[in-house]
């Protein structure tokens, strides 16, 4: 019996869910990640909000928001813990005061340093090849754009 009719006979099996693989390989990807951010006390979610600050200073929070695919709601508290580390600062825009800027501070920046490593450990981390990854990143980001225009 082929995988594709085990798979079409029992949909409701654990092991059969897409959703699963992504969820589980995420739970793993995150254990690593845990790790090597202890180091740079950071966790996950406020690395991925300093690498957007890394790659572009002084950005509003709804920019932030779209970058990450988070709502104001869940990035507040991680800003508010960033800047409680010393890591960023925000402020009213004074262009428009409905938006909020962060910025990096002098520590934030200097923290851009240290987690120069984390790429590279996380790649060695997944035992794969560079090409296998680019298209694994690919089709993720294929999946994830067609999963929101389905919406």
């Amino acid at each position: 019996m082929s995988s594709r009719r085990t798979i079409a006979m029992s949909p409701l099996q654990l092991d059969h869910q897409l959703c699963f693989s992504l969820y589980s390989a995420q739970l793993a990807m995150t254990k690593v990640y845990r790790k090597l951010l202890a180091d740079l006390d950071l966790t996950y979610p406020q690395y991925l909000v300093m690498l957007v600050l890394w790659e572009g200073d002084g950005v509003t929070v709804s920019q932030i928001g779209e970058r990450l695919f988070l709502d104001s709601a869940t990035l507040t508290p991680l800003l508010k813990r960033l800047e409680a580390a010393g890591l960023v600062q925000r402020q009213r825009s004074t262009e428009d005061e409905r938006q909020v800027v962060v910025s990096l501070s002098a520590e934030g920046r200097a923290l851009k340093r240290k987690a120069g490593a984390v790429p590279e450990a996380i790649f060695c981390a997944t035992g794969c090849e560079l090409d296998e990854l680019i298209d694994l990143k690919t089709r993720l980001d294929r999946l994830r754009g067609r999963l929101a225009q389905s919406g």
